[in-house]
């Protein structure tokens, strides 16, 4: 009797332990993707102002939080052909990317020409299904003579 309850110990752990193992790697799997996904839209929107290479990355709805562009997939497409006509040297370089559950976070230096010091930005998009459906950022400039020596990247 005891053998029997033993073996039925052993294989519940066994089978909880492969559960744990295959979800884990599923969950890591989709932070990978969604990482992935929003350097390429970021790079799509900053880096080459293309709208139809960004909405490829996008659901069916776009939550925008930053209170100086339009929402919607339309305020994006508004935002994107700003900085094509009016900051056509704008660029993004990302530094740091990090994933939890449904959100990708990406650390990112601005410029809009190469002269520029730039602003370290927080971008934070949120994800359904493998697409962007929401985007928050919060932006610092880099001053002139910091009161420090350390670098904001």
């Amino acid at each position: 009797m005891r053998s029997i309850k033993r073996f039925f110990q052993v294989n519940f752990l066994i089978s909880f332990f492969t559960i744990c193992s295959v979800a884990f790697a599923e969950n890591y799997s989709q932070l990978e993707a969604n990482k992935k996904i929003a350097i390429k839209f970021l790079e799509a929107v900053a880096n080459e102002h293309s709208f139809e290479k960004a909405a490829q990355y996008l659901g069916p709805h776009y939550i925008q939080h930053n209170p100086t562009a339009q929402d919607g997939i339309a305020g994006l497409k508004q935002y994107i052909q700003f900085l094509h006509d009016k900051r056509p040297q704008h660029r993004n370089k990302i530094f740091q990317v990090i994933a939890e559950g449904n959100y990708v976070v990406l650390h990112v230096l601005s410029t809009n020409t190469p002269q520029d010091r730039g602003a370290a930005v927080f971008d934070m998009f949120r994800f359904e299904h493998g697409k962007i459906v929401e985007h928050w950022d919060v932006q610092q400039d880099i001053p002139d003579h910091p009161a420090n020596r350390n670098s904001m990247f």
